[in-house]
């Protein structure tokens, strides 16, 4: 029973190959589209949880604008934090530094390059190591030495591993490197954009370069991770004190930062899905038509059927099975073309998107949901008609022309 109502479901949809196509399509593009999105947002937030995890989320992230002419002077807030030894491991002015970086006369292989104001404590808060070299010290901020400690990605490629006493130039200005770092990430293809493609000069000498009299970002590394609200507050005082006003900073722990920007993106990836849930909606308006249509060309059919002794349940099997199979198809079809499409959308972000690496990666828990959705949605919607179908009168069905 069961195996003759599927060989006859097949039967009729190989028999109108066309006609089925274009009434799987709505399922199969949206299929497409919600594997698609949401191994999106899966590499957009992988992406987003490995840079963060460079720096640790016991890490507090500081930013200060001044309040009116009032601003907060590199050592007054060294002063705030070395207060507190018990909360604050270590505390990093960063400084940002424009210009392009050249090695020679080559300069496109680093236009991802990260170049950074840091102070002789980053290295360790940021979770890197020295491969080669020397790391910046106290002597490289006081003296506003232009020295620089690099990633294995400019050691590498710039300089054949060789990198240490060259020179390198960022902007007009050309620094020596002291320093290499040991490489974070394994595959050296993936290292260009990553947090091996950076370079480290003293904050004291990013600041003088770009003109700037006070530092206006910092890092400070909070011991336990359980301190990270009474770190935050701390340092909120202790800028309300200083600036003799709530709204001239911002402090906000890098977990915060990581939630924050998780949030957003699994707020855009479930707003995209819903749109393209909308073509599985489509699909199965499409469907239901179709077997509308199905029904009045086998009305004579459903007839002999039913003079035959057939039952309601039996039509009712025969037309939700063929929905069902039909929308079956179009997710199978669907979840192929999402997989081709995830992968060659990765390779397209890995040109278009070069300062971080993103990845199409749809999760089975996804391609589940959105087959299920897609079958459920056929059978559904081919429901209606098949009890329409059930429920003709075989004299009438055998009189229909």
């Amino acid at each position: 029973m069961i195996y003759e109502t599927f060989r006859e479901a097949f039967q009729n949809i190989w028999g109108n190959k066309f006609r089925t196509f274009l009434t799987m399509l709505g399922i199969i593009i949206g299929v497409m589209a919600v594997m698609v999105i949401v191994g999106l947002g899966n590499g957009m937030t992988t992406s987003i949880q490995d840079e963060f995890a460079d720096m640790g989320t016991n890490t507090l992230s500081v930013q200060v604008m001044g309040y009116g002419a009032r601003s907060v002077k590199i050592n007054d807030f060294y002063a705030i934090v070395e207060a507190h030894p018990d909360i604050f491991s270590a505390v990093s002015p960063t400084a940002s530094l424009s210009g392009s970086v050249k090695v020679g006369t080559e300069t496109d292989a680093y236009s991802s390059t990260s170049v950074k104001g840091v102070s002789e404590a980053y290295l360790d808060m940021a979770g890197y190591r020295l491969a080669t070299g020397r790391a910046l010290n106290y002597v490289d901020m006081a003296d506003n030495k232009k020295v620089c400690l690099v990633g294995d990605y400019i050691s590498r490629v710039g300089y054949g591993g060789n990198a240490i006493g060259q020179s390198i130039k960022i902007g007009s200005e050309k620094y020596t490197i002291v320093g290499v770092l040991e490489a974070k990430i394994d595959d050296p293809s993936d290292q260009e954009g990553s947090s091996d493609d950076c370079i480290f000069v003293p904050y004291t000498t990013a600041m003088r370069v770009s003109k700037i009299s006070t530092a206006s970002s910092y890092a400070v590394y909070v011991a336990n991770d359980d301190d990270l609200a009474q770190g935050k507050t701390i340092l909120e005082n202790g800028l309300q004190e200083l600036l003799h006003s709530d709204s001239g900073y911002m402090v906000i722990s890098l977990s915060e930062m990581l939630d924050m920007m998780t949030s957003m993106v699994n707020m855009v990836v479930t707003v995209l899905t819903a749109i393209a849930a909308i073509s599985l909606l489509v699909g199965g308006i499409g469907i239901m038509n179709i077997m509308m249509v199905s029904v009045t060309e086998r009305t004579r059919e459903i007839g002999i059927r039913k003079a035959l002794g057939a039952k309601e349940r039996v039509i009712l099997a025969l037309f939700v099975v063929e929905a069902g199979v039909t929308s079956a198809l179009g997710g199978i079809i669907g979840i192929g073309l999402g997989y081709l499409v995830s992968a060659i959308a990765t390779k397209v972000l890995a040109v278009l998107i070069t300062d971080m690496t993103l990845t199409v990666t749809p999760t089975l828990s996804s391609i589940a949901v959105a087959f299920g959705i897609s079958v459920g949605i056929g059978v559904l919607f081919g429901y209606l008609p098949a009890k329409r179908a059930a429920r003709l009168n075989p004299i009438e069905a055998l009189r229909y022309d």
